[in-house]
């Protein structure tokens, strides 16, 4: 795992603790993935933001449907 989909992995335990994040297939829907919802989802993005000192827009929310794509959205923004 890259440095990035390890800290998805651990914010994503925090919101879910049951979820082994190598089970997790990378290009599945996120939130069907992992059974969360919009809120925990709302959470997810916020504590990478924070993490990875971005701003993650709501309109963005599309490009970060699955984990693969979380990770390289925030492997494109983080410097």
């Amino acid at each position: 795992m890259t440095p990035i989909e390890t800290a998805i992995a651990e914010e994503l335990r925090k919101i879910a603790p049951d979820i082994d994040a190598a089970e997790i297939d990378h290009a599945a829907d996120l939130r069907d993935e992992c059974d969360i919802d919009s809120m925990d989802f709302l959470n997810l993005v916020t504590a990478l933001g924070q993490r990875y000192g971005l701003e993650m827009p709501e309109a963005d929310y599309p490009q970060m449907r699955s984990f693969g794509n979380l990770a390289a959205y925030i492997a494109a923004r983080a410097s």
